[in-house]
Order: structure tokens, then C-alpha cells, then sequence
């Protein structure tokens, strides 16, 4: 699939599930082409969330956009299957949990997904190189994960240096995301540094006037990344 770079991914996280459809819908109707589903099992992340039933529910809603679902579980080839049969076009699982990563990976492509790695704000990103040739996308988490709203790490935005350069180094084409804590104030440096995807949650569904936030923060970044190029 091909899309305008950088790309602003609204987390469904931070929506208010009472009026869900019609958040996403604004999304839409403001120029949004990814959705992010973040899934959380109260193991590897302190929280519940929701599960393939509401990401089955977001493609009914949004049968165009792109599904980016990040599953912060353990164990996460038990639930491959039924996220992609859900309507997932890319799927993340965390280095943290797969303790037979590129297995991980193969299974996720062969049901029909994207694959996407996500490190965790401790992790180092060296530790991925021996997968960097079989993924899509590299996630770096800019919070430690299980909690919506948190305040951004700042180091990451030397993480994401990183991995471009490393990306580089390898004239590889994944894509590189970021979640946590994206605003209006950091969003500008992320696509400086290289970032593609920025997942924005409460920066974007907790605006006064979402249209607006969604047109301001796609602007900074592309300004960021008009400045990189």
C-alpha cells in the first residue's frame, strides 16, 4: 500500500467508545488514513483493552482505512489469526514477548498481515537488527506501555536516529512508528529524526475540535519531514 509520508495514526484508545463510530468517522472525514488499535491483556501491560471483536467493529466502520493493530500481549501467536480475520492489514508484536520472534513474524505474513516489531522504551534498538530484513514496520514505544496519556520519553527521539541510520546502513524499507505521548510540541522533531507513523491518542480524540488538532498535527510533521528531506 502506498501513502503520503508522514503518516498521523489516531490511537482508538484514547476515543470515547460511547460515540466510537462517529469519532472515527471525523477521523476519516479530516484526511485520517490509518486507525490504531491498541490491544492490551492486563499481563504484559498492567491494562485491559479491547479485543478482535472492536477491531472487527472499527473495519465495518472504516472498511478504507489501514488497520494498525499493536498487540501488547503475551503470547501473541495464540491471537494472530483472529486479529487478521478481524480486518488487521498490519500486525506488531513486541520483541519483549516472542521468544521465537522470526517465527512470529512468518506467522503474521502467512495469515495476510503486515508485520510490524515493537521495542519498549528500555530496549535497545541494536537487538533488532537480525529482524529488521523480515519487518514492515519498527514501533518504538515513547511511553512504557499499559497507559494511555503518558508523558513522552524524550530519549526516544534519539532512538528513532537510530534506527534510520541503522535503516540506511541497510538500504532496508521498513517503516518506522512511534507511539506515546505524541503532540503538538514533539511532533515536528519525530519526523526531523526520521519518524513515518505517529500514533497520537489523547492529542487527537481529547481536542475541543478534533478536525482541527488532526489538520495542526499532520502539518507540523510534514513541515518536520520537508525539513529532513
Amino acid at each position: 500500500m502506498n501513502f503520503d509520508l508522514p503518516i498521523l495514526a489516531p490511537s482508538i484508545l484514547a476515543a470515547d467508545f460511547s460515540k466510537l463510530g462517529s469519532e472515527i468517522q471525523i477521523c476519516i472525514d479530516s484526511g485520517i488514513q490509518w486507525i490504531h488499535c491498541d490491544i492490551m491483556d492486563g499481563h504484559f501491560v498492567p491494562n485491559i483493552s479491547y479485543g478482535p471483536s472492536v477491531v472487527k467493529t472499527v473495519r465495518k466502520i472504516a472498511p478504507d482505512a489501514f488497520l494498525d493493530v499493536h498487540l501488547m500481549i503475551e503470547d501473541p501467536d495464540n491471537f494472530v489469526e483472529d486479529f487478521a480475520d478481524a480486518g488487521a492489514d498490519l500486525i506488531s508484536v513486541h520483541y519483549e514477548t516472542c521468544p521465537h520472534l522470526h517465527r512470529t513474524i512468518q506467522n503474521i505474513k502467512l495469515n495476510g498481515c503486515m508485520a510490524g516489531v515493537v521495542v519498549n522504551p528500555a530496549t535497545s534498538i541494536e537487538l533488532l537488527r537480525p529482524i529488521l530484513h523480515e519487518v514492515d514496520l519498527v514501533l518504538i514505544m515513547s511511553v512504557n506501555p499499559g497507559f494511555g496519556g503518558q508523558a513522552f520519553i524524550p530519549s526516544s527521539i534519539e532512538k528513532v536516529t537510530q534506527l534510520a541510520s541503522i535503516r540506511e546502513e541497510l538500504n532496508l524499507g521498513f517503516l518506522i512508528e512511534i507511539d506515546g505521548g505524541v503532540t503538538q510540541k514533539n511532533i515536528k522533531s519525530l519526523t526531523v529524526a526520521g519518524t513515518d507513523v505517529l500514533v497520537a491518542g489523547s492529542s487527537v480524540f481529547k481536542a475541543d475540535y478534533i478536525p482541527q488538532r488532526i489538520s495542526d498535527l499532520i502539518l507540523l510533521a510534514r513541515s518536520g519531514a520537508a525539513k529532513l528531506a
